[in-house]
């Protein structure tokens, strides 16, 4: 190994349970010097079943993506690319998808009844802020009520409109958009 250097090369390799640096001084010369000690143990125990065959370890069914999915993927790609350099060009900001709208978690108003012996006898609300919160909680469910009733236009969907415009077989535009209707 050391024959394999170049002048001023250095070789870092275990020798008798030592780690050693070997350094190339000359055509025949080397100097060496101990780093640390070192041992060494293998890192799988083999193992042998009852018939003397090896384990044998299962990988993973490899997944490849099939060529026509991979065209499909880089055409829709470069002419998402070409819409958004359009848009750009033209300086019409590209909208984000819409987020869903989270709901806020509503408290609840927790009613109180005391037992005075045999009867159940319901207790007001302790505080104006309960009655505030009720309030509040009504009108949201109004207001969710009143949005779901309006009807929203969803939003143009520029690649399918280029997709449909591009002067391709039909079959082949169905496929890039994934056979989805409007």
């Amino acid at each position: 190994m050391k024959i394999l250097l170049k002048v001023g090369g250095i070789l870092v390799m275990p020798i008798e349970d030592q780690l050693t640096q070997i350094l190339r001084t000359g055509q025949n010369t080397w100097e060496s010097k101990n780093i640390l000690a070192v041992s060494f143990a293998p890192l799988v125990q083999p193992n042998r079943n009852d018939n003397g065959k090896h384990d044998t370890v299962g990988l993973p069914p490899c997944a490849v993506r099939n060529l026509q999915d991979l065209a499909r993927i880089y055409i829709r790609r470069t002419l998402r690319n070409f819409i958004n350099e359009e848009m750009k060009a033209k300086g019409i900001a590209q909208k984000a998808p819409p987020k869903r709208k989270r709901r806020r978690c509503r408290r609840r108003r927790i009613n109180t009844y005391v037992f005075v012996g045999n009867q159940l006898i319901p207790q007001p609300p302790d505080s104006e802020e309960d009655e505030r919160m009720e309030d509040d909680s009504k009108e949201e469910e109004d207001k969710d009520h009143s949005e779901a009733l309006k009807p929203e236009e969803p939003p143009r969907n520029l690649l399918r409109e280029k997709i449909m415009s591009l002067p391709l077989p039909e079959s082949l535009k169905a496929y890039l958009t994934y056979y989805r209707e409007k």
